[in-house]
């Protein structure tokens, strides 16, 4: 997240690759364009196992995940998870775990802390805390919930808190990253800005840079507090996106927002 490029960031792959024992196994995800460039082009003396992701289907806001004994209902959803998902199975089977024992485990498993979180929710309204803040991610994770909860207006917010994200060159690469949700607030803060001295930025290079007309943008941490809580959330959705806490919201609070 320190990456100042995507270029730099692209790199770190081509680091790790050549960096795996001789002979050794690289698992890696085929539908993500400049993974299966940087795994098939490497000479490196390595076993490739390539993967997709594993067909599944989302009912009434569950995710079954298709298995050889057939449709199971997981905790987990979004295509970015099942990708991991799947990278996890292949692993798995790698080191001798019984494909059996593998989707016992992962019919319980609630996912990794502080993604998806779901702090709050009732029989017409949701709302969830995620750790997204790179750009690939947070799309993902837009994304995922809309397709969860397909019915259900999307309120998507993120705060823009690492070094990279508050970059004026990386700024770029979110474009799109919110187009999932029925309407996208950014929240950051100059103050941040200028304690990790780098170079301001401003709301106009924000706006430009996601490529949405009605996007939301909160400097303030009250503001934004504010907007939050005069919004309305039946048959809506909620979801948060931050590696902080925009500018010290309690999510507790939070949950008071999704009423019966």
């Amino acid at each position: 997240n320190v990456f100042p490029t995507f270029e730099n960031y692209v790199e770190q792959f081509e680091i790790f690759l050549q960096q795996i024992t001789p002979g050794g196994t690289l698992v890696y995800n085929i539908e993500d364009p400049e993974v299966k460039r940087i795994s098939e082009e490497t000479t490196h003396q390595i076993k490739k196992c390539p993967y997709q992701t594993p067909s599944y289907e989302v009912n009434d806001g569950t995710t079954y995940l298709d298995t050889p004994e057939g449709p199971m209902p997981i905790e987990v959803f979004g295509k970015h998870n099942l990708n991991n998902l799947e990278g996890a199975r292949w692993i798995c089977q790698l080191m001798g775990v019984d494909a059996e024992d593998f989707y016992e485990a992962i019919a319980t498993f609630k996912g990794a802390s502080k993604r998806l979180e779901k702090i709050a929710e009732t029989p017409n309204s949701v709302a969830y805390k995620d750790f997204a803040h790179s750009p690939s991610k947070v799309a993902a994770t837009t994304t995922a919930v809309k397709n969860q909860y397909p019915e259900r207006a999307l309120l998507a917010c993120l705060e823009l808190h690492t070094y990279s994200s508050l970059n004026p060159e990386f700024l770029n690469e979110y474009r799109g990253a919110l187009d999932s949700a029925d309407k996208a607030v950014v929240f950051y803060s100059p103050h941040a800005v200028e304690i990790k001295k780098l170079e301001p930025i401003s709301e106009t290079q924000i706006a430009e840079a996601f490529q949405r007309d009605d996007l939301i943008i909160y400097t303030d941490p009250a503001s934004f507090k504010d907007f939050l809580f005069q919004q309305n959330f039946s048959e809506k959705t909620l979801l948060l996106m931050s590696s902080g806490n925009y500018g010290g919201l309690d999510f507790n609070e939070v949950k008071s927002l999704i009423k019966p």
